[in-house]
Formats: C-alpha cells, sequence, structure tokens
C-alpha cells in the first residue's frame, strides 16, 4: 500500500509569511516562480501553493500629479471638449483618435501621441473636488468613504497576495488609512526603492530567527534547504541561521536586480538632458515593474511633474516634447509588464494583472490654454484608471462640446448633463471602481470599504 505523503502543517495565521519568504528567497537565487511553487508544493502540500500560485489581486501604480502636475495626463487622454473645441487647452485640435470601444464602455479621446498601453483601454471619471497646489492633500478623487483612503485600502486588499514589501510610496503621498492596509514603506526616490528591499530583507528572516511555532519554523528550514539544492548553492545551513542566511541572500543579489541600467533609461527615453521631472517617473516605473517580476511588491505610488506648468502653451515645442517623452515612458513600462510572466499567475504576464491609477491636486483649465489658470470647471477633478477590463473603458462625465461640464450615474454609467451627484460625490464610486479592479472583480471585498449605492455603470462583470 502507498504510503500517503506527509505535509508540514502550517497553522493559517502563518502561511501567508512562509509564502512571502519562499518566494522572497526563490526571486534571490534566481529561481523560476514555477520551481519556487513546486517546493511550496512538495513541502507543505498543493493548497498552500495554489494560493502562491495565483494571485487573487491585481498590482497597483498609483501616480499622483502635484502642483498642477496631473494636467498633463489631459493632454493624453483629453476631455471630449478639449479635444475639440478650438482654441481649448490641447496642443492638436482635431488630431485625435477614437480609442477603441466595446459593450458599455464610452468614447475617449487619445492624442496624437497618447501611449498605446499594450492594448489596455483607459478610463476618465469625473470625481473629486480641485486641491490646486497640493500633493499629499490630493486625494479629493481617491477617497472611498469618511476616512477612507483609495489607496490604503486597495494594499488592504492585496495583502491576499503576500509580499516582501507590501506597499511602497517615494516622496510624501496621499497614502491615507483604511482597515487592514499595511503601513506604506516611504523612501525618497527610486534609488531608495532599491535600498529599501535590502534592508527589508533582514526583516523576511527576522521572522526565521524567532519562529513562532516549530511547524512554521521546519517549513522554513526545509524550503531554505531545497530551494538551495536546486539552485546548486550550500544546502548545509544550521537551523537558527537560516534566517540570516536568506536575509543575507537577499541583501546581496536584489540591489542589481532593481537598480535602472543603461538599457532601461535608453529604452524608456531617457537621456543626459531629459528633464527631472520626466526621469523621476521612469526611474520609478522601471523599478517598480522589477520589484514585480520579483514579486518583492504589489503596489508603488509616486509623484509626477509638480512643475506647475502655467506656461506651457507659450512653448509649443517643448509642451509637445514632454507630451511626447511621458507616452513614451509609459509606453516602455507597458511594455515591460507585458514581456514578462507573472510570477504570480500561471499563463498571465504582469501587465495582464495591473491597475494603474492616475490623479493629483488639479487638471487646470480646459478651455483656457494662456496662463492655464488652475480653475476647473464647477470645482470637478478627473481620476484615470487603467482598469485591467474590470473598469468601463472611455470618458464618464467630462467637459462635452457644449462647453459643459457632464457628470455620470454610477448605477447605469450614463453620463448626467444636468441634476446629477457632483464630482465630489462621485469621488467614492469612482474609487471603488479602482478597488474592484485590484480585486479583480469581487465586489463583496470591495465593499468591506465602500458602502455607497450600485457601481454597475462603471464595472465589468469580469475581466474583458
Amino acid at each position: 500500500m502507498a504510503t500517503r505523503r506527509r505535509y508540514i502543517d502550517i497553522p493559517d495565521h502563518a502561511r501567508r509569511d512562509f509564502i512571502k519568504w519562499t518566494i522572497g528567497l526563490g526571486a534571490a537565487l534566481g529561481l523560476r516562480p514555477w520551481k519556487v511553487f513546486e517546493i511550496q508544493e512538495s513541502l507543505v502540500g498543493p493548497a498552500v501553493a495554489a494560493t502562491a500560485s495565483c494571485a487573487s489581486v491585481n498590482r497597483f501604480i498609483g501616480i499622483v500629479g502635484g502642483n498642477g502636475g496631473h494636467a498633463w495626463n489631459t493632454l493624453l487622454w483629453p476631455h471630449p471638449g478639449q479635444a475639440t473645441i478650438a482654441g481649448a487647452s490641447f496642443y492638436a485640435t482635431g488630431q485625435t483618435k477614437p480609442q477603441a470601444m466595446a459593450a458599455g464602455d464610452h468614447a475617449l479621446d487619445l492624442s496624437p501621441d497618447a501611449p498605446q498601453l499594450a492594448g489596455k483601454k483607459m478610463t476618465g471619471i469625473i470625481a473629486g473636488t480641485n486641491n490646486t497646489h497640493t500633493t499629499i492633500g490630493a486625494n479629493s478623487a481617491t477617497t472611498v468613504a469618511t476616512g477612507v483612503s483609495m489607496f490604503a485600502a486597495a494594499a488592504a486588499l492585496q495583502t491576499a497576495s503576500p509580499t516582501l514589501v507590501p506597499s511602497i510610496a517615494i516622496s510624501q503621498m496621499p497614502y491615507g488609512s483604511a482597515v487592514g492596509a499595511p503601513a506604506v514603506a516611504t523612501v525618497a526616490n527610486a534609488a531608495g526603492m532599491v535600498d529599501l528591499f535590502n534592508s527589508a530583507s533582514s526583516l523576511a528572516g527576522g521572522a526565521l530567527s524567532n519562529p513562532a511555532d516549530a511547524a512554521l519554523f521546519e517549513a522554513y528550514y526545509k524550503a531554505n534547504l531545497s530551494l538551495h539544492a536546486v539552485a546548486g548553492r550550500p544546502t548545509r545551513i544550521s537551523g537558527n541561521r537560516t534566517g540570516k542566511v536568506a536575509a543575507n541572500l537577499l541583501g546581496k543579489n536584489l540591489a542589481s536586480q532593481l537598480k535602472p541600467s543603461a538599457d532601461d533609461l535608453a529604452r524608456y527615453g531617457v537621456t543626459g538632458t531629459t528633464p527631472a521631472k520626466l526621469s523621476s517617473i521612469a526611474n520609478a516605473l522601471i523599478t517598480a515593474f522589477k520589484s514585480f517580476s520579483l514579486n518583492l511588491t504589489s503596489h508603488v505610488m509616486f509623484p509626477a511633474f509638480l512643475d506647475d506648468p502655467h506656461g506651457a502653451f507659450g512653448d509649443m515645442p517643448t509642451l509637445i516634447a514632454t507630451v511626447k517623452a511621458y507616452s513614451k515612458i509609459l509606453d516602455a513600462f507597458m511594455a515591460d509588464c507585458m514581456s514578462v510572466d507573472d510570477p504570480m499567475c500561471a499563463g498571465r504576464k504582469i501587465g495582464d494583472n495591473l491597475v494603474i491609477a492616475l490623479n493629483g491636486d488639479t487638471t487646470k483649465d480646459a478651455l483656457a490654454p494662456a496662463g492655464w489658470g488652475d480653475g476647473t470647471m464647477n470645482n470637478h477633478n478627473v481620476l484615470y484608471v487603467m482598469g485591467g477590463g474590470f473598469v468601463k473603458g472611455g470618458w464618464f462625465g467630462g467637459i462635452n462640446a457644449a462647453k459643459a461640464l457632464e457628470t455620470w450615474d454610477p448605477a447605469t454609467g450614463a453620463n448626467v448633463a444636468t441634476g446629477g451627484m457632483t464630482s465630489a460625490a462621485l469621488a467614492a464610486p469612482a474609487s471603488a471602481a479602482v478597488l474592484y479592479a485590484v480585486a479583480k472583480g469581487d465586489m463583496r471585498r470591495v465593499q468591506d470599504f465602500y458602502r455607497g449605492g450600485a457601481i454597475d455603470g462603471i464595472i465589468n462583470a469580469s475581466n474583458q
């Protein structure tokens, strides 16, 4: 009679730590993710390995345009009226092209230089209020409920898929709070993200140096030996030093893997003359992609531009060059994300499991380019999202060809000319739609944070 294999019994509360640690160590050893999952299964059984092999949540990038910097996004994805009205705050009137549409999508005009985003759709959503000249305070469009931030809630959802550093913010970002959200790790710049992982590795080892229970320690130890054996490295490591060795390996290897290379920067269009407001975006996205590919984090947010571009339309060559460079950076990032298998989901690329949200303090005056004033019609704001197929594409609300601001109905998705919800009130359903995308269409999980009305009009019931 065949003997049934005995798996190590890890308590439920410790499984996420085990998954996180083994994936992190596997990355340090240069192992393919599926080899890590095989070893997990051999030690703790198929249930835990299955949990690790395909994440139930999407990764997240938050780009926060402060000090007027959010206005640059409208030159990629202009309001309907902004794109067509002569003399509006746009550089290519009449030269836009429509974004592809599917059932339920709204129309959205793409500027001639808009990024292709590997075919992923963009959604523009009227939401929040004007928060001119702020960065940390640029959160009016990202408030899910009173005292609940979309960013923190997204990170709380992502704890279902463990990573070494759950959420990262470059500079002081409007991360906010939400029940169950992990503490955000704040760094000064993209280079700080690399240093962060080097120091965080010791925290991963700490869990092994002082194991909470014997079963968890046994699993860590045996996984460590198995992973080293597969990688052709020494396997005779004392149990009480397993965590320290793992931390040393992580710290030794990750810096070179995460730092943007010269080839990376060239691919993103960054040269010695690229303005810092653009190169900083590129460096952040390059490091974020590399961190995603090693499953070291699932949530990165950073500031963009911070340049208060009142005089942008007074220097059209520079404006156009900025738009083109920004678009190239976004496309290079998406190309990277679509070039690598997602280490946490078989058969899909990183870019297939990614949500990008862009918000900021103000989109500026969409119809008056002279001096590009900070005011917005009816004090509105805009939340852009690449929702991975879980959010309908196109403009929900927006400034129309009649120079009037439309809002939208969350339940039906219909644009509303008069008498609808205000832009401020639409922040909660708009943010809930982003959370729905992060949760891969699990509305029950979104409702842990959002208690408003139906948002059926802006979400897709399944990934398209």
